[in-house]
């Protein structure tokens, strides 16, 4: 598992070397419709890699409160001893999406096939060996139609839904998973873009591994991002929309540009579900490190 892990970060750094992006001084930003390929100057046509979620590493990320005993309101799914986890580990990211088919429906739709990996690393602790603490693994399949419409001072530039299945591939106790129908809406302005993200939980015929989860790690997601000179800000809030127990969470990035796009990397977590096994452990976690691509 870690050599297949190794290899996907050195593949989306060749990527990211190939595409020349560290070889300028100038920072890379690009508008909702270079990144989705909305107008038709910008259509790039099937099956060609491109990036998704932010892309980044941090070898230092600390945590004021580790979840070293997981439990979940299925005890097949809960711990019964605990771990001894540190309060600092290593946190990278990759993500990575790909068009299968353009201009459906009347010219008017794309369907993306996208892939993320989240990973935490306990490579600190020698004691237990280093492992890897949490995988998460989060596979979507998505319809996007380009639109222009200008709405509250902002431009509707896209909207469509999604596919997701997250997992993290574990067996019991550890096991997680969980199936959404996502939907988006995404608005533009000048340096400033905003995306909007509510969904409704597929309920499994088989068992449950994390019952409740939506009641923590929320039923909608507002992503923010505004970047000015080298500088960027990224700000995802997701919230349960549970007025009884209002639940969530809030991370903030902040990016400053070394190279073109090798980037400083600041990353603030508070609240609920930051990995699967975490959905239901609320903590607070500070990382540094590199971001390498534009988002």
């Amino acid at each position: 598992m870690k050599t297949k892990i190794l290899i996907l970060f050195i593949f989306a750094f060749q990527i990211s070397h190939s595409q020349s992006i560290f070889g300028e001084d100038k920072v890379i930003t690009k508008s909702m419709s270079e990144r989705w390929e909305l107008d038709d100057e910008d259509k790039n046509g099937t099956f060609k890699l491109t990036y998704y979620n932010p892309v980044y590493v941090l070898p230092t990320r600390w945590s004021n409160n580790p979840n070293e005993l997981p439990q979940s309101e299925n005890p097949e799914n809960s711990f019964e001893d605990p771990e001894n986890y540190n309060q600092i580990e290593a946190k990278f990211q990759l993500s990575l999406k790909t068009k299968l088919i353009q201009s459906f429906l009347f010219g008017h739709g794309d369907i993306w096939l996208g892939y993320t990996q989240l990973a935490n690393w306990q490579v600190y602790n020698d004691p237990i060996s280093r492992p890897f603490r949490e995988l998460n693994y989060e596979p979507e399949l998505i319809v996007n139609f380009p639109l222009n419409i200008t709405l509250f001072g902002l431009d509707l530039r896209m909207a469509g839904f999604a596919f997701n299945h997250q997992s993290n591939g574990r067996d019991l106790p550890r096991s997680r998973s969980w199936n959404r129908l996502v939907f988006h809406a995404a608005f533009e302005r000048d340096n400033f873009q905003m995306y909007l993200r509510p969904w409704i939980r597929i309920e499994s015929s088989d068992k449950d591994d994390n019952p409740s989860i939506e009641n923590y790690i929320g039923r909608l997601e507002a992503t923010f991002i505004y970047n000015i000179n080298k500088h960027s800000l990224l700000v995802i809030g997701k919230n349960a929309m549970d007025f009884d127990e209002n639940r969530g969470s809030l991370e903030v990035n902040y990016l400053y540009s070394v190279k073109s796009n090798l980037r400083l990397h600041l990353q603030v977590f508070t609240g609920y579900g930051e990995t699967l096994i975490d959905y239901n452990h609320k903590q607070t976690t500070i990382g540094l490190g590199v971001s390498f691509i534009d988002w």
